[in-house]
């Protein structure tokens, strides 16, 4: 009778402690598969990111046309402040072009379209924005031009955009460039005596992207 007693106790002792053992491979299998799944994410992230930087590099590339004279035609067309130009993909359709944004003279705000390979006027139309004051309230002063400061940037490299700053104390404008191997690097570009300086807050942010 003891020794049933005893044997039921052993039995039951092995039963709990492989029920545990398996608890505890299963909750090992669970983390590991997580750590797995956030390795797989940032790696996808990562390759994103390069992705999107070999897009870049091949639009600026394919630019005749430079963000200063891009700015210049979008001016003839639609006459005020350009506030931002960029080179990048019309509507995700694939097809590369300058988009520039100018800020008329009556406070409306246009995106006029740019052909990098001519400089012809493809189009615009007229958008909303709700920082209009922000932005007079920055180039209040200011002496520099958009086309002025990517002219300044271009010295740097191929401009790929050029962009207000209006944010925070030391407003400026700020510019992209790449290089033939493809490496970004983003300026500032002061208002009004048109010195152009490396964003170091950037290139810290994008340095730690890549340690990522």
């Amino acid at each position: 009778m003891k020794r049933n007693i005893v044997i039921a106790a052993v039995t039951a002792a092995a039963l709990i402690g492989g029920g545990t053992a398996t608890a505890l491979a299963t909750t090992g299998d669970d983390q590991g598969s997580a750590r797995q799944a956030a390795g797989t994410q940032l790696s996808k992230d990562t390759q994103d990111d390069r992705d999107d930087r070999d897009d870049d590099a091949a639009r600026a590339a394919s630019a005749d046309v430079t963000a200063s004279e891009a700015i210049a035609s979008a001016l003839k067309h639609t006459s005020g402040t350009v506030v931002s130009a960029e080179l990048d993909d019309e509507d995700d359709s694939g097809k590369v072009v300058w988009n520039v944004d100018v800020l008329s003279g009556d406070n409306t705000w246009h995106s006029v379209s740019v052909d990098p390979a001519n400089g012809k006027v493809l189009g615009s139309q007229t958008d909303d924005e709700d920082d209009t004051a922000q932005v007079r309230a920055a180039l209040k002063g200011s002496s520099v031009t958009a086309e002025e400061a990517a002219k300044a940037a271009a010295g740097k490299g191929v401009v790929t955009s050029v962009d207000l700053d209006e944010d925070g104390k030391n407003k400026s404008w700020e510019a992209e460039t790449r290089k033939s191997g493809g490496a970004e690097q983003d300026w500032k570009i002061d208002l009004t005596s048109g010195k152009v300086t490396a964003d170091r807050a950037d290139a810290q942010d994008d340095d730690a992207d890549d340690q990522d």
